[in-house]
């Protein structure tokens, strides 16, 4: 025996393990001994995955921030775990400007902390320092995106590390922990840069009280011409903040451009008396030169629900309006008797603040349930018989440039004879580029589903758009989405799109098919 037990000493710890187990009870206490003490690859990984998410989690939420100045302001940026990426810039007490900055498993956060009360004043007594504040921000962000990355990687490892020693006990796993850690981010940096989208701050989404001041949006024709470089503009839109910082009292007025023409785009307000206040604060704020309303604009369509129309009178702008499937043939000749009201049926086409518009109503009346509802087929030869009349329009030297719409089906029919045409009816919002070049833009409820709000779950959204064109040629420049909180809730929301020109080589969304239906709301 004496000399077996240095020989045992050498042997793997495995077959130890099977020779004390064979002494002690046989072969049932070997295969258990055996079973317990070697765990399955995949359970090994899956709780080593688990340990280097959270630790990096932990290392990125104690240690991987930087606080950095920006401009006048005093900042922190972070790094957070995402699923689908992006930048956020807090900018309390006023709100939030997210950009689609990149897609990666990580989000940059901004936090504008506070505004440097002695860095200010010297703006204020000096504005001639205004004019290198933005290369000045665009190098103090420039300096803080360098550190946070180099803070992040020490964040991670730190993190992971630090916890698979606590869980493993063993350096050799602790130190793997880390080094997929640092993998992981370095994955994450990677598809960031392959997916950056430097353009992502021409289509920024405003949220709490920025997104009732546009004047940090800006006018639609700088945005255009003046938006070329990511970060240059992020420090516009920082520099744009300082001074809505200096200004907080009272927010400078939105000035309207005058090669700028400003539409505001509503639909679908079934009998929501609510919609008629958020409209004509819209048309105060954004200086609206004409209000289009693609339909849907009572509910049943009865001549008791007509006087629900006459605040259209006090909005402040002229009111293009067509009939939607609950507004009645009452309804329109209501509206017709306006003075500010433009009533579009049949193909009629005006002229109202330097824009030339022709639309129709919808051939349907749905409320009426002694007539037989004809469907999409009627929908077709309507925006068919529209078509013709814009290509009348043209023919006669007064080419049409919005056409409007009801329903999305006949707004289709119109693809080639005008840039573009406004629909409404399904209660969603959607922008599409049909194959001959024509843009249709569908809008939501502006009175978030009226009445029906009550009847979901959640309730509906209330939506609108303003479009900005241009006054020479009267092209699609921008849009901002509007989309409030519905009932009971009071959340605000603008989100600013810029109109690409249509690609002719690989539409994004040709004509649907004559067979495709059309949801209902």
């Amino acid at each position: 025996m004496a000399r077996e037990a240095p020989e045992s000493n050498h042997l793997p710890r495995p077959i130890r393990l099977i020779r004390t187990a064979l002494r002690r009870g046989g072969p049932t206490t070997v295969q258990a001994t055996a079973l317990s003490h070697t765990p399955r690859p995949w359970t090994r990984a899956l709780g080593l995955t688990a340990v280097v998410l959270v630790g990096a989690w932990l290392g990125l939420l104690i240690v991987g921030n930087v606080r950095t100045p920006v401009g006048p302001m005093d900042t922190t940026m972070t790094l957070r775990p995402s699923f689908s990426g992006g930048t956020k810039i807090n900018v309390s007490p006023l709100g939030a400007l997210e950009l689609d900055s990149h897609v990666a498993p990580v989000r940059l956060d901004v936090d504008v902390d506070r505004l440097d009360p002695d860095r200010s004043r010297a703006l204020v007594e000096h504005p001639e320092r205004l004019s290198g504040l933005q290369d000045e921000i665009s190098t103090d962000v420039q300096d803080g995106t360098t550190e946070l990355a180099v803070r992040s990687c020490v964040a991670v490892v730190s993190g992971a590390t630090a916890l698979g020693l606590a869980v493993y006990r063993r350096p050799r796993r602790a130190l793997a922990a880390g080094g997929l850690a640092l993998a992981l981010l370095a994955a994450s940096g990677v598809s960031a840069a392959a997916t950056w989208n430097p353009k992502s701050v021409l289509e920024p989404k405003f949220s709490g009280l920025l997104s009732s001041a546009p004047s940090v949006v800006g006018n639609a024709r700088s945005i255009v011409t003046e938006f070329d470089v990511y970060q240059k503009e992020l420090a516009r839109l920082v520099t744009n903040v300082t001074k809505l910082y200096d200004a907080t009292s009272t927010l400078p007025a939105y000035r309207p451009d005058p090669g700028t023409m400003r539409v505001l785009h509503v639909s679908d307000i079934h009998l929501n008396p609510a919609a008629w206040h958020i409209i004509g604060s819209l048309v105060k704020q954004y200086g609206i030169d004409v209000i289009i309303d693609s339909g849907d604009t009572m509910d049943h369509g009865s001549s008791a629900e007509n006087g629900f129309l006459d605040p259209i009178r006090d909005l402040g702008a002229p009111y293009v309006w067509v009939r939607g499937n609950h507004d009645s043939r009452s309804t329109q000749e209501y509206l017709s008797r306006m003075k500010n009201v433009h009533v579009l049926d049949e193909g009629r086409a005006v002229t109202v603040a330097g824009l030339r518009i022709a639309g129709t109503g919808d051939p349907q009346f749905t409320p009426d349930r002694s007539v037989v509802a004809q469907g999409d087929p009627a929908e077709r030869m309507t925006g068919i018989r529209l078509a013709s009349a814009l290509r009348d329009q043209k023919s006669a030297g007064t080419p049409v440039d919005i056409a409007v719409a009801h329903n999305p089906v006949a707004a289709r029919e119109t693809d080639g004879t005008v840039p573009l045409v406004l629909a409404g009816h399904i209660h969603k919002r959607h922008t599409e580029v049909l194959r001959h070049g024509t843009r249709v833009k569908i809008e939501g409820s502006t009175g978030g589903g009226g009445l029906r709000a009550v009847q979901n779950q959640e309730p509906e959204k209330v939506r609108a758009s303003v479009l900005y064109l241009d006054r020479t040629n009267r092209q699609l420049q921008a849009w901002d989405e509007i989309t409030l909180g519905g009932l009971g809730l009071t959340t605000a929301e603008v989100s600013r799109h810029v109109a690409r020109p249509p690609d002719p080589a690989a539409s994004s969304s040709p004509s649907p098919s004559p067979g495709s239906p059309t949801p209902s709301p």
